[in-house]
Order: structure tokens, then C-alpha cells, then sequence
């Protein structure tokens, strides 16, 4: 509990990670955890335990830009940032299996690669993890996230797709400004904008399947600064969210498709950006079935006074389909000591 409120007091925005990273380094080097040069300039991999399989085991340890006003006695010290999404005690509950894991190091059967991902936040952090090639040998990745919303002493967890894939938009729209008493000297984009954020919300009504889940909002529009002048921009933001990897291909084939047909009508000229997203979140069915610990053995490992909100979040198992190589009893025995550090 100390720890977690030592990091949730200084928070660092993502990629800026610097002090954060220099103290799970010290933490870890404590423990005589092996640091792995991986080049990363915030966050850092770590292993205990020698040989295959390679498992990893995964926590973000970004901030968000929020101003804590919580008045807690261990609120955070950094102006503007906060550990509002929780990653504060998901790094904290990583040090403590690392902890677990580095004390029975001679009875594991194979590495356990520890991440420390930076930027989760900007959906940069994961490809920086990737380039480094230090998760090329690893055949099975588990992570955790909160989620409040559950019940308190509640974990979920469940089998192939359990977050929808993201794509995240800004459409700039450029037209010709002109007196408002004058449209026809211009080229009105606020009429263009309004007409593709119309005809976009037709594409997941009209043309996804009802046994399909999807869902497009525009979040963001602005253009114009006067009442009486037809703005030369302006442009919209939002985002796509599926289940389906094939269907997110299409749907965003779709959405340009519809911009650049209102483009052509109307005259204005459109510019994309697509923000940096994550695919969905696809919990392998075999590592799912092995990472789920049962209520029954659940409210045994939990003292009711430290139960707090969380998630359990298993990843991608890559490019192998074969069952950890792990006792029961050392499965058993990481989540009880790293859930209970994660909930104080």
C-alpha cells in the first residue's frame, strides 16, 4: 500500500515516464530481478527464470492529464497529471509478482518476462514494447485493468474478444469563406461537415449486421468563429469501435468513402487523420481458462477490507497454443500474493 501511494503521488504523463521508470528499475534491481537492455526511452522488460516457455506478464505506467482534487493524503504532486485510470496500482501489483516470482525463481519452469509499458495512454507505448524484439520468444502475455464499475471483489474475465478494436478520426474540411448574405461566392463547409456527420451515422445502422456490434460517434465539432461569416474550415473528430478486425477494415473503408462522396458534391476538400489505436483486445481461450481464478477460491484469498474494484485482462497468447508450463500451485499462489497487493 505504501508503494502504490508513493507512485499515485508522482504521476508522469505518457512518454515522459522518467522518474517512474528510474524507481521500478531501483525497485526491481532490489529484488536482483534481472533489467533487460531493451532501449526504450520510458518504461522498461524485465526477467526472472531461464529457459522456454516465455511468458510475459504486463502493466501500463502512464498518467492521464487530469488535475487531482481528490484530498486524499497522498494526492498527487504533479500539477494537471493524475493516476486516474488506475495504472499506478497496476504497475505496483507487477512489482509485487515480481517479488513473488524472484522467491521461488529455482522451481519456475521456464522465463517470465516482466513489462513495464509506457504511453499506454496515446496507444504508442505497445509498438515502442514490440520494436524492441524483446517479445519475439514470448509465447503467452497476461495483463490486468480495473474496472469500477464492477462490484467490489468482482473480477471478470472471458474468452476471445473482450474490448472492441479502435479507430480514432479528425476530418479537416476546407471550403471558401464569403459573407453569409453572400453562400454563393463560397464554399460552405459547415453545410458539408453537417452533411457527412448525417450520412455517417446511416453506416452502422443501415449497413452492419444486426448480430454484429459496432458503433461510430463524432464527438467533436468545430467551425467558424462569427455569426455572420461562412467559415474557410473546420472539422469533426470521433471514433469507430467494433469487435470484428474485418468489419473495422470495412466500416473505415465506408466512412471515407461517404466524406470523399459529400467532398465531390459540395467542392470543399477533406484531409484524414487516423490516430494511433489499439486492435481489439482477444483473450486466447486455453490462457483465459487457465489465468481464471473461481469465486470460491477468490473470497478465500481476499481480507474484506482490502477488496477493491478490479479486472482481470488476460492478452493475446502469441503464436504458440500450448498450456503454460506452470504449476497449478505457483498459478494459484501469484495471484493470491499480486491480486491482494493490487487491491490495497
Amino acid at each position: 500500500m505504501p508503494i502504490r501511494h508513493y507512485v499515485h503521488q508522482h504521476p508522469e504523463l505518457s512518454g515522459q515516464e522518467y522518474k517512474t521508470t528510474a524507481y521500478l528499475k531501483a525497485y526491481l534491481e532490489k529484488l536482483g530481478v534481472r533489467i533487460l537492455n531493451s532501449g526504450l526511452k520510458t518504461g522498461l522488460i524485465a526477467e526472472i527464470g531461464s529457459g522456454k516457455p516465455v511468458i510475459a506478464l504486463r502493466a501500463d505506467i502512464d498518467a492521464l492529464p487530469i488535475q487531482e482534487n481528490t484530498g486524499l493524503d497522498y494526492q498527487s504532486q504533479n500539477p494537471g497529471v493524475m493516476h486516474a485510470c488506475g495504472h499506478d496500482f497496476h504497475q505496483v501489483s507487477l512489482l509485487g509478482a515480481a517479488e513473488v516470482l524472484k522467491g521461488m525463481e529455482a522451481d519456475l519452469k521456464g522465463t517470465v518476462r516482466l513489462v513495464f509499458q509506457p504511453a499506454e495512454e496515446t496507444s504508442e507505448g505497445a509498438s515502442a514494447v514490440l520494436a524492441t524484439g524483446l517479445l519475439e520468444d514470448v509465447q503467452a502475455i497476461l495483463g490486468f485493468h480495473n474496472m469500477p464499475s464492477l462490484p467490489a471483489g468482482q473480477l471478470a474475465l472471458r474468452p476471445g474478444a473482450m474490448m472492441a478494436g479502435v479507430e480514432k478520426f479528425k476530418v479537416t474540411v476546407t471550403g471558401v469563406s464569403s459573407h453569409a448574405a453572400r453562400p454563393d461566392l463560397g464554399l460552405d463547409t459547415v453545410v458539408a461537415i453537417t452533411s457527412m456527420v448525417q450520412q455517417l451515422q446511416t453506416l452502422v445502422s443501415r449497413t452492419v449486421s444486426p448480430f454484429e456490434t459496432a458503433v461510430l460517434s463524432v464527438t467533436h465539432i468545430e467551425a467558424g468563429s462569427t455569426w455572420n461569416v461562412l467559415p474557410k474550415s473546420g472539422y469533426f473528430e470521433g471514433t469507430i469501435r467494433t469487435f470484428n478486425p474485418d468489419l473495422q477494415r470495412r466500416l473505415k473503408a465506408d466512412f471515407i468513402r461517404v466524406i470523399e462522396q459529400i467532398s465531390n458534391s459540395t467542392g470543399v476538400m477533406v484531409q484524414f487523420d487516423w490516430g494511433k489505436t489499439p486492435p481489439v483486445t482477444y483473450n486466447d481461450k486455453a490462457l483465459a481458462k487457465k489465468s481464471f481464478v473461481g469465486p470460491s477460491l477468490l473470497q478465500k484469498l481476499l481480507r474484506p477490507s482490502h477488496r477493491q474494484r478490479v479486472k482481470i485482462l488476460p492478452s493475446i497468447k502469441r503464436k504458440s497454443q500450448e498450456s503454460l508450463l506452470l504449476s497449478d500451485r505457483m498459478v494459484q499462489r501469484m495471484h493470491r500474493i499480486s491480486t491482494m497487493i493490487a487491491w490495497s
